[in-house]
């Protein structure tokens, strides 16, 4: 392995020790796409290995789209070169867009690493990835938690993590990683398809930023998703301290009392809360500010119908919800 060993390796080892991202021994369930980043990863991983003592599998997500012919052969010819157990999902039909496909993706690793007992789920997500998905969600309008949304480590069910450990890597380092190894990158014909908006961001948006505006772009929006992640992750500890005291999940009711005299940073995250336990899907901003409208509110105020014809209303104290 010493002939093999790269600053990534390096790299790789130094980031799972200090964010304590995976122990030895663990169990690790490795997306492998095909493509140079997942050949990346599961080519460090493979690499580290004896010095962590991981038991490694490949899981892949089979779309059954047409770009995608010859891709499953592809993944189990890997997985048979690197001599690791490999499970295929395969999708049910569906139609070919980003954001149903990503669903669909995480579900079926998640299930695959609940069945065959895997502890941590790994992706390999790179900064460059960081970049595109925080210039993604900021177009969309999203907050702090979305411009951060590609973390280092989540918990997905009380003993299975999703980490994504090359977050600090660029696209172009795996690229020339690859080519060292000389590892069989699967080009996905997709990934040029300027109708998904991430395409556009990858192969448009972001070059011309690095060209005519600043050349470190990627870098410097990656930090700023770092940095917002941290402090993200601290306003939702508080927010979640505060909602566990003001909340009365029997009554269908919280206490807008104590909320008054809180930031409106921590406001916003503890109505947040108080709205998805009961709507059907995450409370979107308006949602979200109509009932912080409603902490300063008078007797009776109320919203309008939120997402499944529910509303909140003000009752002395408290914010009740109510069906339409």
């Amino acid at each position: 392995m010493a002939n093999f060993w790269t600053p990534l390796h390096t790299r790789l080892e130094t980031t799972v020790k200090k964010g304590q991202l995976l122990p030895k021994n663990a169990s690790l369930l490795v997306a492998l796409s095909g493509g140079q980043d997942s050949l990346c990863l599961g080519q460090l991983l493979l690499d580290l290995r004896p010095r962590w003592g991981w038991q490694l599998a490949i899981a892949h997500c089979d779309h059954r789209w047409s770009s995608d012919r010859g891709l499953v052969d592809h993944v189990r010819k890997i997985a048979e070169i690197w001599q690791l157990p490999v499970y295929i999902a395969t999708a049910p039909p569906m139609a070919e867009t980003e954001a149903k496909a990503r669903q669909w993706r995480y579900q079926a690793l998640q299930t695959i690493a609940q069945e065959q007992g895997f502890n941590y789920l790994l992706t390999a997500h790179t900064r460059s990835d960081r970049a595109e998905t925080f210039l993604y969600n900021l177009m969309r309008g999203a907050g702090s938690d979305g411009l951060s949304a590609l973390t280092w480590l989540t918990s997905l069910t009380s003993d299975i993590f999703l980490v994504r450990p090359l977050l600090n890597v660029t696209r172009g380092e795996t690229f020339a990683f690859c080519q060292s190894r000389e590892l069989p990158i699967w080009y996905d014909r997709a990934n040029e398809n300027l109708r998904y908006a991430r395409n556009r961001i990858r192969l448009e948006l972001l070059p011309y930023l690095q060209t005519n505006l600043n050349p470190q772009i990627e870098k410097h929006l990656a930090q700023t998703a770092e940095i917002l992640e941290a402090e993200s992750d601290y306003l939702d500890s508080i927010a979640r301290d505060i909602f566990r005291q003001v909340i009365d999940l029997d009554q269908q009711r919280l206490d807008r009392s104590p909320l008054q005299i809180l930031p409106l940073a921590i406001q916003r995250r503890v109505i947040r809360l108080f709205l998805a336990q009961y709507l059907p899907s995450s409370p979107n901003f308006a949602e979200v500010e109509s009932v912080v409208n409603l902490i300063t509110g008078v007797n009776r105020d109320a919203t309008s119908s939120l997402t499944g014809k529910i509303r909140v209303e003000v009752q002395q104290n408290w914010l009740y919800i109510s069906d339409q």
